[in-house]
């Protein structure tokens, strides 16, 4: 099965049209602190399988990390236990807009 993706620049689009989108983010404490996307929520990758209990399945959520590689990584844990999961391409590297 084909990971759902989508680019940073859609995320954006969502966002700026109202849409509530439900966003996490897999980095690190140290990138996070550098600037994270506004409402995402920030779940280290490692701690994914251990906080599962903080998500709800009937709800889709976009991973994020720095480049797109360990939001893949979470993308496939979540799918794996049942959850709705779009990989956000380029990660925060291809992220022009604004940041908390």
């Amino acid at each position: 099965m084909s990971l759902k993706t989508i680019e940073p620049q859609e995320v954006n689009r969502l966002m700026t049209e109202g849409n509530q989108l439900n966003i996490i983010d897999v980095r690190g404490n140290d990138e996070v602190a550098q600037g994270m996307i506004i409402g995402a929520k920030h779940i280290p990758l490692g701690e994914i399988p251990y906080r599962l209990n903080e998500l709800d399945a009937a709800k889709e959520y976009i991973m994020v990390c720095r480049s797109g590689k360990r939001s893949e990584k979470a993308c496939n844990v979540l799918t794996a236990n049942n959850f709705k999961v779009i990989n956000m391409t380029g990660g925060m590297l291809k992220w022009n807009n604004d940041t908390k």
